[in-house]
């Protein structure tokens, strides 16, 4: 059957441009599916969807994805093959996978006729837009269309993102909204943390989140400006570096005059402590329940934000952030999008936005958005696991 003039096109830039050679481990034995995720920040919740399929279903699961996640029993990690007729024969012939799952959008035209040829069954999760897979962009008539008609489903983040699809040529489209991501409620200590909301009591708290050096006076100086609405505000502050916590503390003392206590030496910060400073990362299940009001150390004089903003979102602190989101930008855009968290663009801003989230409301909006955007998935990832049992026990 002749090739249509996109379809021999893109084989014909493929040729030009093979990857590496991949080696394969064996294939284990029993059902086996494949998960694929273009993007970095797609493989949590496929790595969330991995774990439901291995423990449910029973299967092999099959994870190719740009970042290293944690596997546990029956997962496996391996780079996609190139999407050329060959590699994408020798990849689906080697592993032969029950059920292919993609994520987010990216398109294997190769990889798409191929698994139709083998009649195999192929869905897309958390999808946003039809993209060719970066590097073999190109004019390519009809080639879009054709490779969408091969997924059995595809299920659309919103509904601007199913317009995409069906505009492109996708049949089978369903607007599901994204899947689960792990959970990110820290655990804590609850006799501890009903201590420490004693002595606290109606005081307004804020935190900062793994604060690197550069960025300790900005914290400083917008708790400075918040305390001129709010003159009993206590600052949370936990250095990026635990070694740095004394002689920042000094610093503070001594230049400064700040009254401020240290965890490490068992003090408590009582009602005319400023500033408190756990010195350790291991407690943040107990300062994000305490503080409804988080800012993500790293994003805005950093080198990117080094924790999870999922983790405040998951606990009810409302969520400030700086211009740089290191590796959780498409975290943050959710966020954003969702008007889940306070951007701030300057050290400045930073003291702005703290005082505007002092009055109790504000910041209860956004950690309320932040709090249902952190839970939800759940019923997406439900609707993938009961589709691919419904494919191995030959329904689908």
């Amino acid at each position: 059957m002749a090739l249509s003039l996109g379809r021999t096109l893109y084989n014909l830039t493929g040729r030009r441009a093979v990857g590496p050679d991949i080696a394969r481990p064996a294939r284990p034995p029993g059902d086996l599916i494949w998960l694929h995720a273009a993007e970095v920040g797609c493989s949590r919740g496929l790595r969330q969807l991995a774990l439901r399929l291995v423990e449910e279903l029973g299967v092999t699961v099959l994870l190719t994805c740009p970042e290293a996640v944690p596997l546990t029993a029956n997962m496996l990690h391996q780079q996609p093959p190139f999407d050329t007729p060959a590699e994408a024969h020798a990849f689906l012939s080697h592993w032969a996978p029950a059920l292919v799952i993609m994520a987010e959008g990216e398109l294997r035209p190769a990889l798409l006729f191929e698994a139709a040829q083998k009649h195999l069954p192929v869905i897309m999760v958390d999808a946003r837009a039809p993209v060719l897979m970066k590097g073999r962009e190109g004019w390519y008539p009809g080639l879009m269309r054709a490779a969408l008609q091969s997924f059995a489903q595809v299920l659309a983040v919103d509904e601007a993102a199913a317009r995409a699809f069906r505009r492109a040529g996708a049949a089978e489209v369903a607007v599901a909204g994204r899947m689960e991501e792990p959970s990110a409620a820290l655990s804590y200590h609850e006799p501890e943390r009903a201590m420490l909301a004693g002595l606290l009591a109606t005081r307004p708290v804020w935190l900062a989140v793994d604060v690197p050096a550069a960025e300790e006076a900005a914290v400083i100086a917008a708790h400075r400006s918040a305390l001129r609405l709010a003159h009993r505000l206590l600052l949370i502050l936990v250095p990026q570096d635990a070694s740095r916590a004394a002689e920042l503390v000094a610093f503070m003392e001594t230049s400064e005059g700040w009254t401020v206590a240290q965890r490490s030496l068992d003090q408590e910060p009582d009602a005319e402590t400023e500033i408190y400073i756990p010195d350790s990362a291991a407690e943040y299940g107990l300062w994000y329940r305490l503080a409804p009001v988080s800012y993500m150390g790293g994003s805005l004089l950093g080198e990117g934000c080094a924790r999870n903003p999922m983790e405040p979102a998951a606990l009810g602190s409302a969520i400030v952030y700086g211009p740089r989101p290191g590796g959780y930008g498409s975290v943050f855009g959710r966020l954003g999008a969702a008007q889940a968290a306070r951007a701030v663009g300057s050290a400045g801003d930073l003291g702005d936005a703290l005082s505007d989230l002092l009055a109790p409301d504000r910041a209860a909006r956004l950690a309320q958005a932040a709090w249902a955007l952190a839970s939800d998935g759940v019923e997406v990832t439900d609707r993938v696991v009961a589709f691919a049992r419904g494919v191995l026990d030959g329904a689908s």
